[in-house]
């Protein structure tokens, strides 16, 4: 006689996000799509530890005498370190992917292989040189500001993850990570979990002032609104998501918190 299969737990949640979005040592023992639901809702958990270990390698830097460029290329780095640059990948793909011009199977072809063609090379050139701009001008303001901007912007990148992630985005493929978690989070658990994020990032932005309050809770909005608006054009162009789209929704994201953090 079998057993019944035991509802995931919390540490079921987090050992899947950490184990399928970090490079981290999690050895994931659920691969169910109760366990994926709880790992997506868990993302931006994952993205506090990578942004933490982010704002670490900037710190670092400047405290053994290097300048505010260097620490920024080493918080951008780091985050494509801790996830073997999965992220990255599946954005140069993505770009390949919508600039290819090809119907939709043919576009999810074009995404499936190794190399990496221009629009993927220009998508890669661009984000990154954002990215490390926009913290060299943070850490170039304080070293505080600096370490803010590489925690909230990986934690909005993991948020974006689990709004993709939510019911009524399908998936594009039948396999891979992408079907995986694709549709797996309710709608409702989703907002609730951004909310929880904005609001923590507001509380962060409340130790520079009353404008950071309102700049960094806008940062994890712009996020999401700039990840919501990649998802919805690849959901019409390839007919769902797969695991390239979440990279570069994720990188989308965290592009889009930096360059809001660095305004004003």
């Amino acid at each position: 006689m079998s057993t019944p299969e035991q509802p995931p737990s919390t540490f079921d949640g987090l050992r899947f996000a950490f184990g399928t979005l970090t490079v981290l040592p999690v050895r994931v023992t659920r691969w169910d799509r109760d366990a994926a639901r709880g790992g997506m809702l868990c993302a931006p958990v994952a993205g506090l530890v990578v942004g933490a270990c982010a704002a670490g390698a900037g710190l670092l830097l400047l405290f053994l005498g290097a300048g505010a460029l260097l620490a920024a290329v080493a918080s951008a780095a780091v985050p494509a370190v801790l996830t073997r640059g999965l992220h990255l990948d599946g954005l140069a793909d993505t770009a390949d992917g919508l600039g290819s011009g090809k119907p939709a199977a043919d576009a999810l072809r074009v995404m499936k292989q190794s190399d990496i063609g221009p629009f993927g090379v220009l998508a890669l050139l661009f984000v990154l040189l954002a990215q490390v701009a926009a913290l060299a001008q943070m850490y170039g303001d304080s070293w505080a500001r600096g370490a803010l901007a590489a925690l909230v912007s990986a934690t909005a990148a993991r948020l974006a993850l689990t709004l993709a992630a939510r019911t009524g985005v399908p998936a594009a493929r039948p396999e891979g990570l992408g079907a995986a978690v694709a549709g797996s989070v309710p709608v409702g658990s989703a907002l609730l979990v951004a909310a929880l994020v904005a609001v923590a990032a507001a509380g962060l932005g409340a130790l520079f002032g009353p404008f950071d309050v309102v700049r960094t809770f806008f940062a994890v909005i712009a996020a999401c609104a700039a990840a919501e608006h990649l998802l919805q054009r690849c959901t019409r162009r390839f007919g769902g998501v797969t695991g390239d789209v979440f990279g570069g929704v994720a990188e989308t994201a965290a592009t889009a918190a930096l360059v809001v953090l660095s305004l004003g």
